[in-house]
């Protein structure tokens, strides 16, 4: 499975459901669902069982599908009709259920959202936690997430060492940006002491902006597979991943731009990509961004384009290029710390400050 073929659900979804926004729960297995599976490689009756009878609560309730191999149920995907929201309900039915049935992938989907889950045993303490939520249209960024869950790595037992390399990253991620201050010290010492006392300031300083580009680097990895949201789109503990929505409650994300204390310019829109979009666009424009930046592509990462003059690099496509002023591309593909970070590193270049607010 590659991103082409959840982009191809997708498209198919979107269009089945906006003919039939109201769909039941019954038609939406039937005109979606069968077909998620399919991505999946997961077939009906061959390997997927309808209506498997589980327990949950003390009594015995029906699972809408169990995904089963040599007999035994390897995950459980509970659905709901498109005209029903997914709730805190639905949540702990399929806990239980997975629980209950020492099953350890779940999924939870009407059609429109989609929410993943997977069931780990610490300490003989069995704990249900939340891989990630996402609606329809960004099913795509998810491409690592849903690649456990396909027929194939269970099968390999690829699944496990999938989503612990997400979690891996994730744990450094965190680690390197709590720490930074701590860690760039550190190193500055180990210059001072091997080398000389007089290169402290600069050390110290070209130490922490190797750690932003090594978090960068983390980030692109994570998410060029679209596994999880970026940190900051996240509640609870590192083992519950819960991803919010992408407005705030006055449905907007706000950048302002600063020369000194004079604001040059407020953007403000519903979506992180176009307020994002509306901002670099802005400094290209008005601030001879691009000069700053050749030549391109503009690649903060390793690998990655963020800035080009053309929608695909070294043969490969960018992942979601957005035309700016003049021909040039955006990559916005981008978690909302990542966003946030470019946005900082091009104001920069540029001589001036930047503010964020509203959904940031």
């Amino acid at each position: 499975m590659d991103e082409d073929a959840v982009k191809d659900y997708v498209d198919h979804a979107q269009a089945t459901i906006g003919a039939a926004p109201q769909m039941d729960e019954a038609n939406t297995k039937a005109a979606v669902l069968r077909d998620f599976l399919d991505l999946l490689d997961w077939t009906i009756p061959d390997n997927t069982q309808l209506e498997y009878s589980v327990k949950a609560f003390g009594k015995t309730y029906k699972v809408d599908y169990a995904l089963i191999l040599d007999g035994t149920p390897v995950a459980f995907l509970e659905a709901k009709g498109v005209d029903t929201s997914l709730t805190d309900k639905h949540r702990e039915q399929l806990e239980a259920y997975l629980k209950n049935e020492d099953v350890n992938l779940g999924i939870l989907t009407n059609g429109q959202k989609y929410e993943f889950y997977r069931r780990e045993v610490i300490d003989t303490k069995v704990n249900v936690n939340t891989l990630g939520r996402t609606d329809l249209q960004r099913l795509p960024e998810r491409v690592t997430t849903l690649r456990a869950f396909t027929k194939d790595a269970i099968q390999n037992n690829e699944w496990e060492k999938i989503l612990n390399r997400i979690k891996e990253l994730r744990e450094a991620r965190t680690t390197l940006e709590s720490e930074k201050d701590d860690l760039a010290t550190e190193v500055a010492e180990l210059f001072s002491e091997r080398v000389s006392g007089t290169i402290t300031p600069q050390t110290e300083s070209q130490a922490k902006e190797m750690i932003d580009r090594l978090i960068g680097d983390i980030e692109n990895e994570i998410n060029s597979d679209g596994d999880l949201p970026d940190r900051d789109d996240l509640e609870g503990s590192p083992q519950v991943v819960v991803e919010k929505d992408q407005t705030n409650s006055n449905g907007a994300y706000q950048i302002t731009f600063f020369d000194g204390e004079n604001e040059l310019a407020d953007f403000s829109a519903p979506q992180q990509a176009d307020v994002f979009i509306e901002a670099v666009d802005y400094l290209l424009r008005n601030h001879n961004l691009i000069s700053e930046l050749e030549p391109l592509p503009y690649i903060p990462g390793r690998t990655r384009p963020i800035i080009h003059n053309e929608n695909s690099f070294e043969g490969k496509q960018m992942k979601q290029p957005r035309e700016l002023a003049e021909g040039y591309y955006l990559e916005v593909n981008l978690s909302s710390g990542q966003k946030r970070r470019e946005i900082g590193r091009l104001v920069e270049m540029c001589d001036c400050s930047v503010q964020f607010g509203g959904g940031w």
